[in-house]
């Protein structure tokens, strides 16, 4: 008997694509499209985004002679991801929402629908492979990197379970993107063309001031420059493990420490790195944001995409936010191991060495990391494994 998958089929050319392969390596499929998000404000459109991309959806399953269903999951992906979202920068802290929406909506929610239809798997067009092996006569799954370099979205599943894993399948994950859609040409399907989504996942491309301000009032605070031989001077330079949760944390900015050189409208709209959005002119090189302060309603900014406030040694997730996709491999305190770690999406691989406390662990970098940022997820990697993650501290 033929196994059963569900495809999350969104109207974009990858899961067309991971469709037609299903089909084509003799899977029973059936599509099943997701209302996420049904709202405009803050968003760059003036349309709903799912109203398009359904339309596609359903031709796409129509020239594949699949059944095509429609799940409206919108208010669990409103409690679930964004009102998260809202809290996380409510508290100073950047969000990943793509992340939750993984984890909470597409490999939760809609997996248990997909169950429920009688799906054995559920199917999507991200670019990752999926590994089974035998661990200890234990069946264990992996999750490793997609072949394409320019479109790996492993760190979006970084939160992912064994469970779900073992009713996961990643169609495309050992093609590259001009492969899936030359693929889409040849078999003459009408998302073959169509651009790939941008911005918050079912959202859009958003002005996120704007959409912040649904739930998070503008008030006005300074903007305070920090000199980059202050920052320079304040720098630990004794790698020890004593010195782990000063290496590892945000520097402390004060604001006597630097001078005012103008007003923003909300600490909560800004995080570490960012450059536009300030409005402040009259310096040699651009400003960038080296922290935020929600308490006090600051933003402390440097002059140079090079400032030394801009750099940190090392980061620290608590023992609370640790997940192990591969459970086997979790380490216990006072262990340490030498892993690939990742600070946002598309950054490269950095070295840097996990050591496991009683707290929570730390990770210090060989190099110097340029805008590590609360409230993101980072990950670590084991060659061209995604063994565990978790949200910065």
């Amino acid at each position: 008997m033929k196994k059963k998958v569900c495809i999350g089929l969104s109207g974009g050319v990858d899961s067309s694509v991971a469709a037609y392969l299903l089909k084509e390596q003799g899977y029973d499929v059936f599509a099943l499209f997701m209302i996420n998000w049904k709202e405009t404000t803050g968003t760059l459109t003036a349309e709903c985004t799912w109203e398009d991309d359904v339309i596609f959806a359903e031709m796409t399953a129509k020239k594949l002679d699949i059944p095509f269903h429609v799940v409206d999951l919108s208010d669990f992906y409103r409690t679930r991801v964004v009102d998260y979202m809202f809290a996380e920068y409510e508290k100073g802290r950047t969000p990943n929402p793509d992340v939750l929406c993984n984890r909470e909506i597409k490999f939760d929610i809609f997996m248990q629908k997909a169950l429920e239809l009688g799906a054995d798997y559920v199917a999507t067009g991200h670019y990752c492979r999926r590994e089974v092996s035998q661990i200890k006569g234990i069946e264990t799954f992996s999750l490793l990197e997609g072949l394409d370099p320019n479109k790996d979205q492993s760190y979006f599943l970084c939160q992912l379970n064994q469970y779900q894993l073992s009713k996961s399948l990643f169609p495309i994950g050992h093609l590259l993107k001009p492969e899936v859609r030359e693929i889409a040409r040849k078999q003459g399907l009408v998302t073959a063309e169509r651009k790939d989504s941008q911005g918050i996942c079912f959202v859009g491309k958003v002005d996120l001031p704007l959409f912040l301000q649904q739930k998070l009032e503008p008030k006005k605070g300074n903007v305070i420059l920090i000199p980059a031989d202050f920052s320079a001077k304040k720098k630990i330079s004794d790698r020890s493990k004593d010195n782990l949760p000063k290496l590892t944390a945000p520097f402390p900015f004060k604001p006597w420490q630097g001078s005012i050189i103008g007003e923003h409208n909300g600490a909560h709209f800004y995080t570490i790195g960012q450059r536009k959005g300030l409005n402040i002119g009259g310096f040699v090189e651009p400003l960038f944001v080296l922290a935020i302060d929600v308490v006090r309603n600051i933003v402390y900014v440097g002059e140079g995409k090079e400032h030394p406030g801009l750099y940190r040694p090392g980061l620290f997730i608590e023992r609370n936010e640790i997940h192990w996709i591969r459970p086997d491999r979790a380490l216990n305190p006072g262990e340490e191991f030498n892993f690939l770690v990742r600070i946002r999406y598309r950054q490269p691989l950095e070295k840097a060495t996990m050591i496991m406390a009683e707290e929570g662990a730390y990770f210090l970098f060989r190099e110097e990391q340029r805008g590590v940022t609360s409230g993101q997820f980072a990950t670590w990697y084991d060659g061209e494994e995604l063994v565990g993650s978790g949200v910065i501290a």
